[in-house]
Parts: structure tokens; C-alpha cells; sequence
């Protein structure tokens, strides 16, 4: 008896070691990373770097283990990470040449994985806009999780009437314009699948109502959830009250869109204030989960990839989703599953939104976010006579003056803006002219709208270079470390101004005024007969960027591309 005792407990030492080994093991991989291997004999073996959105992480996770136990022959390691979509995403972009705007470069941690599961498609269309071949053209979905407003019980009941009334994005947009006292949020949508989704939803309640009072309502919307914005859902979320009495409600965040995973997991932890998640119609898009295996991944991987996709179905792991809080493909839910009070019993799967018009949203919400201090320059030339037959024969100079003024109703009170126009001789032989020196828009944005509406063309010339030159001088001189500090050039015309500066001059001019620690990016924006070879050697020399409007009616859309992605506001 005595021997059995003894070899009882070596049999629990050894067990004990062996679980300690497979501990420091899994600790190996790294926060937030798994890695599942059979241990039968392997013919063969692959390791499959897979990355997925946190919140489905675990999931995989399960899947990958059980699969990885039933190997036979060829075996695969799956190693997994449980990463930030925009992370990833600006890892892939930056891998093909190229940056996503609103999320940067990558932060050197990340790379780029053979399977990517990010939570939204969105991810891969942002990331086909700037270069379609590094991520694949389809990716099937493998899980889902409606958008809801994520509201306060107590909140949601006094103020939407949940969980029996029915809340439309436009009665939305009205409660959050009309001094109602709903205090919305939102996590950055460049950076948030969710934020994104909710904010196209707002943007057409918004668009509904056609014309000028569509952009006006957009502008109120977009400004007051950015007053509200967080870079992570974490310290969003930690914004909500966490006390029922009415001061600590009216003090906390009222409204935010998140998923309706968001809420189930904040709900689990039995906060003091749960979350009601509020169904708004029209249902925005769902965050749905694709399996995109990248085209850089090896031949091994992607059979690899395809035969671990074929294990997310199945009744275990329908469960699996339930069990954290997500939605099967197609919407539906599994045994034990949260469902939420006025839940629908199944979600609309997320439709292809338009690439260009998450391109334009998102351009406006840098715009409207992203405080900078810049110099706005015209050209007055006599080529602006122009007529644009796709703008119903308005001239160039008017639809050039239509987007800046577009431009202006978006920068907040805290942006810095100064007005210049442009020819030859507009003051003896200088061949620029100052209309609203370069300050505070909330103290002149009356003058800045009057210098707009004065603007006309003239008979003159193009002066660009020594206009350049001057502007650029002129902003450097009151540098603001606290902005991007910018100038916006926009000409459809090439340098004409006998005796002014030489193309060589400029460049040599600007070469020694330039000072990396006083950035000053020249955004250039040509129309018609402007030269972009010429523009561009300018912006080479200012860290600046070209655009190229080849259809005058489309410069609105290209100024707002051009303010999103001035170097240094996040683009």
C-alpha cells in the first residue's frame, strides 16, 4: 500500500510538471495569442498565423483546438492573436506600398497574418481603396453582430421610450440636434467598424432631408459625437453612468453605436447602470465577421486556411458564438445566447456598403475632427471664366468657391483659417491679395463667408510661384505646434507671370525657408489645364500632396479628401 502511495504521488508531480511546461507554453505565444498543435506524428506542418477582433478570438480559439486534436498526417499549428482590426489593417496596408487613412502607420508590433478576421468588411474595402491586391476580393463571413445605440437603461426608457417604441436614425438625429440634452458619443470611426457603421446610418437620416439642411444637420451631428469621441471602445464605455440618480445620468454618456456584443459583455458584468441595446431602424450595417486568407499567405497556409474555415460551422460552434455573445452568418442566434429586450430574431446580414461613400463620410468626419490652421489660395485667373458643363455650366471659379465655402461650414471654432486670392498684378506687380488675414474661424467666420462670396475672376494671368512662396512664408511665420499647419492652393492653371520667380527659383526658395521642426505642407489642388508634374515638384519640397480634380463638379468631394489627408492629421 505503501508503494501505490508513492507512485500516487510521483504520478501527480509528474502531471503537475507537465501542466507547468504547457503553461509556460501557451505563455510563450504572447498576449492575446493561442497556439494548438496535435501531438500525433505529422507527415508534414504548418504554422497558420491567423488574427481576429477580440471578441471572436475566443471562439476561433475553441475551434482551432478541437480541430487541431483530430489531425492525422499533415499537421498545422495555428497560431493565433487576438488583434485590433485597424492595427492589422495598417500592418497589411503599409506591407503593399501604401496607408489607410484615419489610422496611420502600422505601430511596429503587428504583422501581417495569413488569415485575417477582422470584425467588419469594411476593413476590406478601406484597404482595396488604396490597394486592391493585398487582400482578397471575397471573404465569407463567419459571424455577426447587429449595431445597436447603446443608451443607459433609465435613459433609454425615459427619453426613446425602449424597449416598446420603434426609433428611427432621423428621430435619432433630431433628439441629438434640437437641444434635447442627448449626450452621443462614438468610438473613432476611422478606427471602429461599429463607429462607422452608426455613423452612416446617421449621415443618410441626415441626407434625408435634402439640400442645404442635410449639411447642416450632418455638420450638428458630426460635431457633437465628436465632442464625445474616444480612440478606443474601452474608454468609451467607461463614459456611461454608473449610478441611476439623475445627476449622474444627465453627467455620463447618454448614447453611443456599438455591437450588440459590446453591450451583452458590458451587460455580463452586472454593471450598476445595465445598457439597453436599442434597435434603430433602418438597421445599419452588421458587423459580420470575414474570413479574408491574404494573397501573401504561402500555398501551405492558404490549404491550411481553407481547411480551418470548413470547421467554423457546425452546432458546436454555433454554440460557441452564442456563448460570447455573437450571432451565427446569417443572423440568427443559438442556445444561450443574451437576447436583448426588442431584439430581432434574426439580423439582416451587413450589405456592400459604397466604397466612395465611406471614402466621403469618413473624409468628413477628419474635416470636421481634425482642428488645423491653414491658409486657403484661389486662383482669380482669367482660365476660372471657364464654364464646367457637369456643374450646369457654372464656372470654374464658382464651383471652386462653392467647395471651400463647403469646406467652412465644417471646420470647427477651433481651427485657424486665412483667405487669399490669386493672378497677376492684383496689387501693383504682386500678383496676390489677402482677403481675411489667417485667424480664429470663431471670430471671423462671417468675414471668411463674405470673402468667398467676393471672389470673382479676373483678366490676369497665373502668378503661382511667387504666390507660393509668399503663402508659404506667410504661415510659417505664426507656426502653431498645436494644429497641421497647411496651405491649400487651388489653380487650373500653369506659372505665367513675366518677371516673377522661375520654376528653379521657387524650388530653391523653398528649399531653404522649409524647417522640419515648423512643418508647413502645401496641399495643392489642380483643375483643367493645371500642371500636376509642376505642382508636384512644389509639394515634393513641403511634404505636401497633389490632387487632381480632372472634372471640376468633383472638387468638392476631392477638397474634402484633400483636408482628410493632410500629412500629420492621422491620415
Amino acid at each position: 500500500m505503501a508503494g501505490r502511495h508513492r507512485n500516487t504521488h510521483r504520478l501527480i508531480l509528474i502531471r503537475t510538471l507537465v501542466g507547468l511546461v504547457v503553461l509556460v507554453a501557451a505563455v510563450g505565444v504572447g498576449w492575446g495569442g493561442y497556439k494548438f498543435a496535435n501531438r500525433q506524428s505529422c507527415s508534414s506542418h504548418t504554422t497558420l498565423r491567423v488574427d481576429a477582433a477580440p471578441e471572436i478570438a475566443p471562439v476561433i480559439e475553441s475551434t482551432a483546438h478541437a480541430w487541431s486534436d483530430k489531425q492525422s498526417g499533415a499537421c498545422v499549428t495555428v497560431a493565433l492573436t487576438a488583434a485590433d482590426p485597424a492595427d492589422v489593417a495598417a500592418a497589411i496596408a503599409h506591407q503593399g506600398g501604401a496607408t489607410v487613412a484615419g489610422i496611420g502607420q502600422p505601430n511596429g508590433k503587428t504583422q501581417v497574418p495569413d488569415v485575417w478576421i477582422p470584425d467588419s468588411s469594411f476593413w476590406l474595402e478601406r484597404i482595396r481603396m488604396v490597394n486592391a491586391n493585398i487582400v482578397p476580393a471575397v471573404a465569407q463571413s463567419v459571424g455577426q453582430s447587429p449595431v445597436v445605440l447603446a443608451v443607459p437603461q433609465p435613459l433609454a426608457k425615459q427619453v426613446l421610450g425602449w424597449p416598446n417604441a420603434k426609433v428611427t436614425w432621423a428621430g435619432l438625429l433630431q433628439k441629438m440636434t434640437s437641444g434635447t440634452g442627448l449626450k452621443a458619443g462614438i468610438v473613432d470611426p476611422q478606427r471602429d467598424a461599429a463607429g462607422l457603421s452608426g455613423l452612416l446610418a446617421l449621415s443618410a437620416a441626415a441626407a434625408s432631408s435634402g439640400g442645404v439642411q442635410a449639411q447642416q444637420a450632418t455638420v450638428a451631428a458630426l460635431r457633437g459625437l465628436a465632442n464625445n469621441r474616444s480612440t478606443v471602445r474601452a474608454d468609451l464605455v467607461g463614459r456611461f453612468p454608473r449610478a441611476a440618480d439623475a445627476t449622474t445620468l444627465a453627467g455620463g454618456l447618454a448614447a453611443a453605436p456599438l455591437s450588440e456584443q459590446a453591450v451583452i459583455a458590458y451587460n455580463a458584468a452586472q454593471p450598476p447602470v445595465p445598457l439597453a441595446a436599442v434597435y434603430l431602424n433602418p438597421a445599419p450595417p452588421a458587423l459580420d465577421y470575414p474570413y479574408a486568407v491574404l494573397p501573401s499567405a504561402t500555398n501551405q497556409a492558404v490549404s491550411a486556411a481553407n481547411d480551418l474555415l470548413g470547421q467554423l460551422t457546425g452546432a458546436p460552434y454555433r454554440t460557441a458564438l452564442a456563448q460570447h455573445g455573437l450571432r451565427t452568418a446569417d443572423g440568427t442566434t443559438a442556445a444561450g445566447f443574451a437576447n436583448q429586450p426588442g431584439a430581432p430574431t434574426s439580423a439582416t446580414p451587413a450589405g456592400s456598403a459604397d466604397p466612395a461613400v465611406i471614402s466621403q463620410l469618413l473624409n468628413t468626419w477628419s474635416a470636421v475632427t481634425q482642428a488645423g490652421r491653414i491658409l486657403a489660395v484661389l486662383d482669380v485667373s482669367g482660365s476660372m471664366k471657364t464654364q464646367v458643363p457637369t456643374a450646369g455650366n457654372k464656372s470654374r471659379e464658382e464651383v471652386t468657391v462653392q467647395a471651400a465655402a463647403g469646406g467652412l461650414s465644417l471646420f470647427g471654432d477651433d481651427w485657424s483659417v486665412g483667405l487669399w486670392e490669386f493672378s497677376t498684378k492684383l496689387n501693383g506687380s504682386i500678383p496676390y491679395k489677402q482677403l481675411v488675414p489667417i485667424g480664429p474661424v470663431s471670430s471671423q467666420r462671417a468675414a471668411l463667408a463674405a470673402g468667398l462670396n467676393g471672389i470673382r475672376p479676373t483678366n490676369g494671368d497665373t502668378g503661382l510661384y511667387d504666390t507660393v512662396l509668399a503663402a508659404y512664408k506667410q504661415v510659417q511665420a505664426n507656426w502653431d505646434p498645436a494644429k497641421v499647419n497647411s496651405i491649400v492652393l487651388m489653380t487650373d492653371g500653369q506659372n505665367d507671370n513675366p518677371g516673377g520667380l522661375t520654376l528653379d527659383q521657387l524650388i530653391q526658395q523653398l528649399k531653404k525657408t522649409v524647417d522640419p521642426q515648423r512643418k508647413v505642407e502645401v496641399i495643392a489642388i489642380g483643375i483643367g489645364e493645371a500642371s500636376q508634374a509642376e505642382l508636384q515638384q512644389i509639394t515634393n519640397v513641403t511634404s505636401g500632396q497633389v490632387f487632381f480634380a480632372s472634372d471640376p463638379s468633383k472638387i468638392n468631394q476631392i477638397f474634402l479628401q484633400a483636408i482628410a489627408l493632410r500629412p500629420g492629421s492621422g491620415g
